[in-house]
């Protein structure tokens, strides 16, 4: 085996053990504090369109921190930029960052802040909150799946969640195009966090 194949071949099971390494140790997430992965974390909402498809979009920026204390105080905090929607159109783009939509020199930043966070088998399955958006602020329940926790291959220790909510866009005054946009968004997270 010459030098090229054999450096190919190490960083290859090297690759190999990190991932062998994270599966293993894929546990119930340990209790503590942990800050969102902005890297790998995504916010998707999905809403119909003039009745014959569904167009998905996403937002790019987003921070937060999450408590995790199934016999104590757990808490979950995440803000979104608002401007930093994507549908992969940039003049709709525009669009929803306007005064129709988002309105994202008004309302910069879409807030989620948890009251209450319902847990299962050790790990969270529900969570009650508020969302500030465009103005307004008001009650969404997340339902939530565990994905996976345990050492990553840095040193460090991650756990994920897969999240879920429907909210209605006209509760939070956004009232553009009502027939031909739908007023059920669907919003999906899967967020991964890095314990502190």
């Amino acid at each position: 085996m010459n030098r090229l194949h054999a450096t190919t071949a190490a960083g290859t099971l090297a690759i190999l053990s990190a991932s062998i390494s994270v599966s293993v140790w894929a546990e119930t997430a340990q209790p503590g504090s942990y800050m969102i992965d902005p890297a790998h974390t995504t916010v998707i909402f999905t809403v119909s369109h003039l009745g014959t498809s569904n167009l998905v979009g996403r937002f790019n920026t987003i921070e937060g921190d999450l408590t995790l204390e199934p016999k104590g105080s757990s808490k979950v905090e995440v803000s979104i930029d608002t401007a930093s929607v994507d549908t992969n159109h940039e003049k709709r783009d525009v669009h929803l960052r306007g005064p129709d939509f988002f309105n994202s020199k008004q309302f910069p930043k879409m807030k989620f802040t948890s009251s209450n966070v319902h847990f299962s088998n050790g790990e969270p399955e529900k969570i009650e909150g508020m969302l500030s958006l465009h103005g307004k602020t008001l009650p969404v329940t997340l339902a939530v799946e565990p994905v996976g926790a345990g050492a990553d291959p840095w040193g460090g220790y991650r756990a994920g969640y897969h999240a879920t909510a429907v909210i209605k866009r006209s509760d939070y005054g956004m009232n553009f195009m009502p027939g031909g946009i739908g007023d059920d968004i669907k919003v999906s997270l899967n967020i991964e966090a890095i314990k502190q």
